[in-house]
């Protein structure tokens, strides 16, 4: 076999690669309905003068690209009868047509102030047809990239898709005041002609005949018992989550924490819409760059350590109060460490998905990656209120610390690429019936007690933050919240029980999938060894 390419050879030929150009330029496609539906549309319409609650019901477009896992199988199972292109750069063809269309409807209805209602069918349209092709983009970069590519290719893809986003968003409403809207539609609906072209001259992975799902139902199944029947499965789950969870919380509120100590909106828009932007995007391209220079598992450690200690610039500044400098030094150190963060961890994803099921696996991975973030917000305000703004960014530090200690299970400190390939599969068993509900009964009753505790925790530090002559008192909150006297209570009770029997129907169906998994691949080996 050729000798393997020193790390700063394969990074100069990671960066004249066909298969990374490919990869790079066509995030640019996935950039620009992003723009299109979260930025542009909902600027046109309050310019049309729509009702604030329809604008409001415009961000349900966004959707999507939250459940875009639903349907990421056939992706994976099915080949368009495209000539020359393989079956990820055959859907992705497609999906890019059809964003050409729907946005050049969207430009001729643009003039009308009665078509709300096909405005609202066409957006929503154009973000199922968007995030589509992400599924398909992101399994064709998980089957083509090689594993010295995959950190410059990463950085590369973040920094154009901001820059299509900056286009479609940004670009199209200053350029709308001086042309119109239904042209300005129709200029990013033609940005999407070159990018069929890209896709048509990119390069085939060669993956479509050897890794081929047989059927639909495997390929909805096989993805998650294929990754359930590692031992550590679970563990990497956790590790998904645990990671960027100092980052989702310090981040869910930054803005209102400037305005509240007493920053300006000079201030405050400088520093999260240009030193924040330029820092993140400038972090997360070398983060991927330096993450094939240092290796995978010691560009987790360093990045995840700098983003962990970087959320005490906040405390800093809340320390300090108005001090310009001290707050642009902190949230362009914290963008430029979270950025890094990103960008090793992008390559982590790419890394842990099957090329068999590339599409689903990575539609699961990233969909798992964005939960903490999507529900950091209600969270975080509770614990300001709670904390306050000091007490909150310590805290963020401190929840930074678990993420780090599963990174230690299966990527140890100093080991430069993490061990996932190799993790042992798990032995194969059987479950009963009843032993799958009290599994269930089991996750739920652990769930219950980790919410219920969690709220009494804040209940209680609130209390002592307010009145600390009376003491951490953990009982009293703690019987409110089983004994609800007012709506308040029964509220936050509801939300206790929701979540625990969700947490019990996961663990159960984890389990199921996990017996599965073990059972397949015993079945596997077996057949191997006859």
């Amino acid at each position: 076999m050729p000798d393997r390419p020193r790390t700063w050879q394969a990074l100069w030929l990671a960066t004249r690669s066909r298969r990374t150009a490919a990869v790079s330029l066509l995030s640019f496609a996935s950039g620009l309905p992003l723009g299109l539906v979260w930025i542009a549309i909902p600027t046109w319409l309050a310019r049309k003068g729509v009702d604030i609650r329809v604008i409001g019901l415009f961000t349900l477009a966004q959707a999507p690209w939250s459940f875009k896992f639903l349907w990421s199988p056939l992706i994976d199972r099915y080949t368009l009868p495209i000539p020359r292109l393989s079956r990820k750069l055959g859907w992705t063809l497609l999906w890019q047509i059809m964003l050409l269309l729907t946005t050049l409807l969207l430009g001729g209805v643009a003039a009308r102030a009665d078509a709300i209602w096909i405005t609202g069918a066409l957006t929503l349209a154009i973000a199922f047809a968007s995030a589509s092709q992400d599924i398909a983009i992101d399994a064709y970069a998980v089957e083509i990239l090689r594993p010295e590519e995959q950190g410059i290719a990463v950085g590369a893809r973040i920094a154009i898709y901001r820059a299509a986003m900056f286009v479609a968003g940004g670009l199209t409403i200053t350029l709308a005041g001086l042309w119109s809207w239904p042209i300005m539609f129709c200029v990013i609906a033609a940005l999407y002609i070159p990018m069929m072209f890209v896709t048509w001259f990119s390069p085939a992975s060669g993956t479509d005949k050897i890794h081929a799902p047989q059927t639909l139902r495997a390929a909805v199944w096989e993805p998650l018992v294929g990754f359930l029947a590692k031992q550590r499965a679970l563990e990497l789950l956790a590790f998904l989550i645990l990671y960027k969870l100092a980052d989702n919380f310090s981040g869910a509120l930054v803005r209102p924490f400037l305005v509240q100590v007493g920053f300006n909106d000079f201030d405050v828009g400088v520093a999260t819409a240009t030193i924040g932007l330029a820092a993140t995007l400038a972090g997360t391209f070398f983060g991927g760059a330096l993450t094939t220079a240092m290796g995978l598992g010691n560009a987790l450690w360093t990045f995840g350590v700098l983003q962990l200690l970087s959320n005490f610039g906040y405390v800093l500044v809340a320390i300090i109060g108005v001090n310009r400098w001290v707050m642009y030094g902190s949230i362009g150190f914290e963008s430029l460490a979270t950025g890094m963060g990103t960008g090793a961890f992008s390559v982590l994803l790419l890394r842990m998905t099957q090329k068999e099921y590339s599409a689903t696996q990575y539609a699961l991975f990233s969909s798992i990656f964005a939960l903490p973030r999507i529900l950091a917000g209600p969270v975080t305000g509770i614990m300001v209120a709670t904390l306050g703004w000091r007490d909150f960014f310590l805290f963020t530090m401190v929840i930074g610390i678990p993420g780090l200690i599963m990174l230690q299970r299966f990527s140890p400190l100093g080991a430069r690429e993490p061990c996932i390939d190799a993790l042992a599969t798990a032995p194969a068993r059987t479950l009963t019936l009843g032993a799958i509900i009290m599994r269930g009964l089991g996750g739920g009753l652990i769930a219950f007690a980790l919410a219920a505790l969690s709220f009494a925790t804040l209940k209680a530090l609130g209390s002592l933050h307010h009145a600390p002559a009376g003491g951490f008192n953990l009982v009293a909150p703690l019987t409110g919240l089983l004994h609800p006297g007012h709506v308040g209570d029964w509220i936050e009770l509801f939300a206790v029980v929701v979540f625990s029997i969700l947490s019990g129907l996961v663990v159960a169906a984890i389990a199921v999938a996990r017996v599965r998994a073990a059972q397949n691949a015993g079945t596997t080996s077996g057949r191997a060894m006859h």
